[in-house]
């Protein structure tokens, strides 16, 4: 069992790719997949992303969505399952807007020592999705300066903890971590 973690830019193709990741491995050795979805719809044009995506998912996927508490999400799956989760930059946004400071602390460690016991157990395969958003200007609001502080402290830190990582360009998967 492994974590891998895939990263790219919006519309890279990350998604499709981790979807492709777990029906491969679901098929080499038949297990159940929760598909842990962050996503609010906040406005029409976000629903529309988030009803093409639920249009490609097999149905029998298990489908949680949580915007708040992921570590609880992904405790909760089954003992031997793939577990895919898109994605950690939506899901670190919903916690920045909730504004307390507390919160976001206890979710990102509860996060990472899940993570931690994933790895360690061995019972699990997780598929972590986020988007990369440190190759682009600094921007110049505050809340946006600190969502890119806070996704790249947290994709340096599930970086280190992943088996494998991989980042998407144009569809294209670049290993940089692993051997997938």
């Amino acid at each position: 069992m492994a974590i891998t973690f895939i990263v790219g830019g919006a519309r890279s193709g990350k998604s499709q790719f981790a979807e492709r990741r777990a029906l491969m491995l679901a098929k080499r050795q038949p297990r159940p997949v929760y598909y842990i979805a962050t996503a609010t719809a906040g406005d029409t044009e976000m629903q529309q992303r988030i009803d093409h995506h639920q249009q490609r998912r097999p149905d029998d996927w298990v489908l949680s969505e949580e915007p708040i508490y992921l570590a609880r999400a992904i405790t909760d799956t089954a003992y031997n399952a793939i577990v895919l989760v898109d994605c950690l930059t939506l899901w670190l946004n919903n916690l920045l807007l909730q504004f307390d400071q507390e919160l976001l602390l206890a979710e990102k460690e509860k996060l990472l020592t899940s993570l931690n016991q994933i790895s360690c157990d061995g019972l699990k395969e997780i598929i972590l999705v986020s988007n990369e958003t440190g190759l682009g200007i600094v921007p110049v609001g505050e809340l946006s300066r600190r969502f890119i502080d806070e996704s790249g402290w947290l994709h340096q830190t599930i970086a280190q903890q992943a088996d494998n990582v991989i980042f998407t360009v144009a569809g294209l998967p670049q290993v940089l971590k692993g051997n997938s």
